[in-house]
């Protein structure tokens, strides 16, 4: 697997004159798992559109390996849906389609990338339903499983938890460490603070449009970083695990 750096350079994005994002510097590295966090209309999900291709920005660059990013990279949304009556496998496939040329059907090798994409997210047994049939959860669960038969370096994912049960979010923060420890570039933006402490081996914290900070959980959650980005104080307790979990309490 090729070693990716993916990485913002000042970069900032203006739409209907307001600016989302400014002066965002920031790399992601092979191997990473990183989290972002931030409130609600902090910037997330704008950084992520960014490091995607999917936005260009309007100052400073994006690039992948040193050169400007000309291409888009496997993005997961939180909130998508087709109205059309594909089956899952059918969904899945489509991920394989830009390595087909026009015309192109499907060979041995792309239909096992789908096959174990299926099993790491645990759909393959829904593999001849319906997507107009599925509930949020497993729907999300088959938009990432879309993503991994890209077979992409670089996995970007918006809230990949939002809409799935205790059990299936672990299973996916699971599966997005195991990306990352092989090798993989994987980023996605989440609410809780915990979980992306635990998961994460970087945290970026996104406030009104900036990045305040970026790196090491324990670097960058600390109280005063929390109290300015969210308005609440913390207590911290260490559990049987050897962890710490952070209360929160609100300053009004």
């Amino acid at each position: 697997m090729s070693i990716n750096t993916l990485a913002l350079h000042k970069a900032g994005i203006e739409i209907d004159n307001r600016w989302l994002m400014q002066d965002a510097s920031l790399t992601l590295l092979s191997g990473q798992l990183t989290a972002f966090i931030g409130q609600n209309g902090a910037g997330k999900t704008t950084l992520l559109r960014l490091l995607a291709g999917l936005w260009q920005p309007t100052v400073g660059l994006v690039t992948l390996n040193g050169r400007e990013l000309q291409q888009h990279l496997a993005f997961v949304p939180q909130n998508s849906q087709i109205d059309f009556a594909f089956t899952v496998k059918a969904i899945i496939t489509m991920g394989r389609n830009p390595h087909l040329g026009r015309f192109q059907h499907e060979t041995e090798y792309d239909h096992l990338c789908v096959e174990q994409a299926m099993i790491k997210t645990d759909v393959a047994h829904l593999a001849n339903r319906l997507v107009t049939e599925l509930s949020g959860g497993e729907w999300q669960r088959v938009v990432i499983a879309r993503s991994l038969a890209t077979e992409a370096n670089i996995i970007l994912l918006d809230e990949p938890t939002a809409s799935l049960d205790v059990g299936h979010s672990l299973e996916v923060l699971d599966l997005l460490k195991e990306l990352a420890k092989e090798g993989k570039t994987v980023a996605f933006s989440m609410h809780d603070i915990n979980t992306a402490a635990r998961y994460a081996n970087k945290i970026v914290l996104v406030h009104q449009g900036g990045i305040v900070d970026s790196g090491k959980p324990e670097k960058v959650l600390t109280d005063e970083a929390i109290s300015d980005v969210f308005g609440v104080s913390v207590e911290r307790v260490a559990v049987s695990t050897g962890e710490t979990i952070l209360f929160f309490y609100s300053n009004y």
